[in-house]
């Protein structure tokens, strides 16, 4: 009976350099067509829970407009449905839980009222996800 050498064993026990560049090549492949799947939905998800604060928010406006007469100026902003604005006596405010008013990639919605897409209203919108106004991602209380 022979007995390989410490040696040999020692040689046999380890991976070789081809061996795991390859298990690094199949990993990348992997990656690179399973991460643009979940960044896109990811994207999705942020562009829809821009949509529902904006329908909140209005919601919040309308309650304010329904207590008031009118919808809070741009100057007041959105914040008019946390604290009551000076010289606004029918305020049955807070209409909104939450004071935090930004969208879901960090920038603050935009508030205008009147509106210029809206004139009998208001407008209120993100400017989605590069945080430009008036291009093709913003996310609007108007239709396109």
């Amino acid at each position: 009976m022979t007995r390989p050498s410490n040696k040999k064993r020692l040689i046999r026990s380890g991976f070789s350099l081809i061996e795991l560049l390859l298990v690094l090549v199949i990993l990348s492949v992997l990656a690179a067509l399973i991460m643009p799947r979940f960044t896109n939905r990811s994207e999705k998800a942020r562009i829809t829970a821009a949509s529902t604060d904006i329908q909140n928010i209005g919601t919040a406006l309308k309650m304010f407009e329904v207590d008031n007469g009118r919808f809070p100026t741009s100057a007041e902003g959105i914040g008019a449905l946390i604290q009551q604005p000076p010289g606004v006596t029918g305020w049955s405010g807070p209409y909104l839980e939450r004071n935090n008013f930004n969208d879901p990639w960090g920038n603050p919605y935009i508030y205008r009222s009147p509106g210029q897409n809206n004139v009998n209203g208001y407008d209120l919108y993100s400017a989605g996800p590069n945080g430009q106004e008036g291009d093709e991602d913003d996310v609007t209380n108007w239709g396109k």
